[in-house]
């Protein structure tokens, strides 16, 4: 064979073999994924960590994992990406922003992308009372991931020091404010409970509606119910552990600094999102525990936290790839993971099977605390125009509770504002 017959099989063939890696690379589907944290920690880790694992196991998929700030953060950026013309596939947005991005037009339910009775069993798998944010319009628009319940964390060493028994936190408002009374230092060294008042203040609020037999809005996001006689109660009494009751501090409690204000001994309870788990367990110098919230007369919290969506300007390949990654996230032994290295909770009964949290839960009994909570839970407030009327009873609940607004004036106020808004989704 001559050489230059050997040259030029030798240039097809490099050129074959190029052809085909390009060819290759072109067949590789790549994702951005926008994701909040909320509590702060090392999550982004975490999270990282499990998209690697995803990747390798999926090695035509790309994911770009870019972690966006809070929630509020998380909307705005992924919002934008779409609009730029450089959208992102999927995003951990929150659970509430379901029916502002419906009426967007920029998510796509996952009924229509499902396409195997394994997929339509996976929809199904999760906790019934995670799902009622991500579902509406007789389908599934959010996958629950990152999720939470409020709980009540307290000091066990605070509780012995005041002759309390440590086991048995308090079950009802009534016995709330007596162990409130008993915990509470004369000095203002240390506070009976803190029920943060920014940030989240209608989470926190749901709560104690819902323990007080009322819910704050519809099934289908186009009424409230911020007027009703046993919200104004509720807010009532949070108001009144202050004022009347003198186990809280007067005024607004950061949602920010509480963790903080707790670790150091400032106050012997708090309430805040099982989000905190994990870094409460890692910080705390002292015997710490987690309860559910007391009830009057029955428990209750609002669920919260992210879902994940899929962005409707997204290719078939890349909502098929999208879809992949979301079941690999949400999976028994991730969600298993999650809910250990953060304290969330894991998103569906088979994680809780898996033996690894089966352990985790028997050796540390709050880790369960937030997943048996859930038969008392409901719906965090989500509605159409979700951020103009989330704002409108914030604004309500921070007249009253920082500014000495009448409870009765200000949620009637907030109704009538409310009522206007909604009324075009009747």
């Amino acid at each position: 064979m001559s050489l230059f017959k050997s040259k030029k099989l030798l240039g097809l063939a490099l050129g074959t073999t190029m052809a085909l890696t390009a060819g290759a690379a072109a067949a590789k589907t790549t994702l951005t994924m926008y994701y909040p944290v909320a509590v702060g920690g090392p999550l982004t880790k975490i999270v990282d960590g499990i998209v690697a694992d995803f990747e390798a196991k999926n090695p035509d998929i790309d994911v770009n994992a870019i972690y966006a700030g809070n929630y509020n953060d998380a909307r705005i950026k992924a919002l934008a990406a779409l609009k730029s013309g450089k959208p992102a596939q999927l995003s951990v947005m929150f659970s509430i922003d379901i029916y502002d991005l419906i009426e967007q037009d920029a998510i796509v339910a996952f009924d229509d992308i499902v396409s195997t009775e394994e997929d339509r069993k996976w929809l199904k798998s999760f906790y019934p009372a995670l799902m009622e944010n991500g579902q509406t319009l007789g389908k599934t628009w959010g996958i629950p991931f990152q999720r939470s319940t409020i709980v009540m964390y307290y000091n066990k060493d605070a509780y012995r020091a005041a002759g309390l028994d440590p086991e048995n936190p308090p079950t009802t408002w009534n016995a709330l404010v007596d162990a409130g009374k008993k915990l509470t230092k004369k000095d203002g060294s240390q506070w009976g409970i803190m029920i943060p008042s920014t940030g989240y203040p209608y989470w926190m609020f749901g709560a104690l509606t819902k323990q007080n037999g009322q819910v704050l809005m519809n099934s289908d996001g186009n009424e409230t119910y911020f007027n009703n006689p046993k919200v104004v109660e509720a807010l009532s009494f949070w108001k009144d552990l202050s004022v009347k009751h003198g186990v809280m501090p007067k005024g607004a409690i950061e949602w920010g600094t509480l963790r903080q204000n707790f670790l150091e001994g400032k106050t012997a309870m708090m309430w805040h999102s099982t989000g905190n788990l994990t870094t409460v367990k890692k910080k705390a110098k002292f015997d710490f525990g987690v309860a559910m919230l007391p009830g009057n007369p029955s428990r209750g919290t609002p669920t919260g936290g992210g879902n994940f969506y899929i962005f409707k300007k997204s290719s078939a390949e890349e909502k098929k790839a999208a879809l992949k990654l979301i079941k690999f996230m949400t999976s028994a032994d991730n969600a298993a993971k999650w809910s250990m290295e953060t304290g969330y909770i894991g998103v569906s009964p088979a994680a809780y099977d898996t033996k690894k949290l089966q352990a985790y839960a028997k050796n540390f009994p709050p880790a369960a605390v937030a997943r048996d909570q859930l038969k008392f839970a409901t719906a965090e407030l989500s509605t159409y125009q979700t951020g103009r009327v989330r704002k409108l009873l914030d604004d309500a609940l921070q007249s009253v509770i920082a500014g000495g607004k009448a409870p009765a004036d200000a949620l009637g106020d907030a109704q009538t504002r409310a009522e206007k808004l909604l009324k075009p989704y009747k």
